[in-house]
């Protein structure tokens, strides 16, 4: 059995704790370790569900002291991470590679800020990491267009097709990103997707000319654009923060340095020791370096079919 096997438990029967003799919401008591795995994996009723250890054994029905062996166990075979907020699903609950604990690291940084970017624009809110040739969503924040859209928590999405995914890739050199497409060109999702590497290429110079600000309309999903911006670590991107929404509604533009402003954030919170003045994840006021006239000159670029 991959998740837990049961000739490792621990038997129940080695005497009453009291916790165990705490009052449960009532319930038959399952039988076997699948259902006790089960009904803790299903306590988490969302990819971002974020519960402590009391929490899980309420929701559970299931004694403190059981439920903290169990997720122990589930901890070590990363079905269950475990950070300073208490237990959320792991990557293999959500389906993402490798580097748990640094994603779990920047899911929890991130959560507060992605919070306040959704509830002062109204529009849905993704983070994500670079994987290959791939954006992979660690978080995804929205109202009803959030339901809306196919992007998942732990889900995929070609990067070089998404805002969030090109604001990673123009970070790279020119030569690690020809080995990303080496052996295939670009995927289409659209009719306007990138669908050649030297016009990638062009793209991704005018992200960089743009001090990582990424656009995206129509190219992951028709109907739909967005704008993101890379989170900056130490040696380079650790993820990026996007926000998405129907082409005909939102105004990338205006958004672009709330957005910016937000990974800036996020980063202070990851690297602290970088010294950065913590700032608001969304103000109130465009910073003055954001002016209009500034930010008409950083989005000026030659005609283009892409933005």
């Amino acid at each position: 059995m991959t998740v837990l096997d049961v000739d490792q438990t621990v038997p129940e029967s080695r005497g009453a704790t009291a916790d165990d003799a705490a009052p449960q919401p009532p319930r038959d008591a399952p039988v076997s370790m699948v259902e006790r795995v089960t009904l803790i994996l299903d306590s988490f009723d969302a990819p971002t569900t974020r519960l402590t250890l009391e929490e899980v054994s309420c929701r559970a029905g299931l004694p403190r002291s059981t439920v903290h062996r169990i997720l122990d166990q589930l901890v070590k075979l990363d079905w269950i991470e475990h950070a300073s907020f208490g237990y959320c699903l792991g990557r293999r609950s959500l389906g993402f590679g490798a580097d748990p604990d640094g994603h779990a690291r920047i899911r929890e940084a991130a959560a507060p800020v992605l919070h306040t970017l959704h509830m002062r624009t109204g529009l849905v809110v993704h983070l994500s990491v670079l994987d290959g040739g791939d954006g992979v969503y660690l978080d995804k924040i929205g109202g009803k267009l959030a339901a809306a859209l196919p992007s998942r928590v732990g889900g995929r999405v070609p990067a070089h097709a998404t805002a969030c995914g090109k604001a990673l890739l123009a970070w790279l050199d020119p030569e690690s990103v020809d080995d990303l497409y080496r052996h295939e060109y670009p995927r289409r999702a659209t009719e306007r997707t990138i669908g050649d590497v030297s016009l990638l290429h062009q793209e991704l110079g005018r992200i960089r000319r743009r001090h990582g600000v990424a656009f995206e309309r129509d190219e992951a999903v028709r109907g739909v654009s967005c704008v993101g911006v890379a989170v900056r670590g130490h040696d380079g991107p650790v993820a990026s923060i996007s926000l998405a929404g129907r082409t005909q509604e939102v105004h990338l533009e205006r958004v672009a340095p709330i957005v910016a402003e937000a990974a800036r954030d996020v980063t202070g919170a990851l690297f602290p020791e970088t010294g950065r003045r913590r700032t608001r994840a969304v103000p109130d006021a465009v910073p003055p370096s954001w002016t209009p006239p500034a930010l008409d000159r950083m989005l000026s670029m030659p005609p283009t079919g892409w933005l």
